[in-house]
């Protein structure tokens, strides 16, 4: 039972960055069929993810997933961005952490890309919404906000990204 346990627990772990990979997109590719927003109004930014949050929230956690039936972390940002802001982002953890420009912890603001080395292998994604928190599909209780200064968090953070 407990190596079941173990084993489970990895699969959870590494599910975030082992997601099926899909052709990378360019993040300039938006759709203009609506009205969407600029990615610098922070106000307007943290006003759609908190819609994001509200439309989102409790989905579970599903490996591969992209609906609300259940959607991991890279999918749940890709399919946010795409909706709110118009941006196609590649469906993976390890393609999502390569768009954009590097921006450090301290200079973070809403909408931007926060990674967290959550393994020896594994990378998890969460889009930052301000006031040191962000907005992710966690594997244990699905889409939800988490706190950077939150110890487990604290020691995983990786690196962030701005589009």
């Amino acid at each position: 039972m407990k190596v079941l346990f173990v084993l489970v627990f990895i699969l959870l772990l590494n599910a975030c960055s082992s997601a099926p990979s899909a052709p990378s997109r360019d993040i300039s590719n938006r759709d203009n069929s609506s009205e969407k927003i600029a990615l610098d109004n922070a106000t307007a930014v943290k006003k759609q993810l908190m819609q994001l949050h509200s439309e989102w929230k409790g989905t579970p956690y599903r490996f591969g997933g992209m609906s609300k039936s259940g959607v991991d972390c890279s999918g749940f940002v890709a399919l946010g961005f795409n909706d709110k802001f118009g941006v196609k982002l590649p469906r993976t953890t390890d393609e999502q952490r390569s768009v954009g420009k590097s921006v450090s912890k301290n200079q973070l603001r809403e909408g931007d890309l926060v990674f967290f080395k959550t393994g020896w292998s594994t990378r998890h994604v969460g889009i930052y919404i301000g006031n040191d928190q962000f907005l992710h599909a966690s594997t244990s209780q699905g889409v939800m906000i988490s706190s950077l200064n939150n110890r487990y968090w604290k020691q995983k953070y990786w690196l962030s990204r701005r589009l």
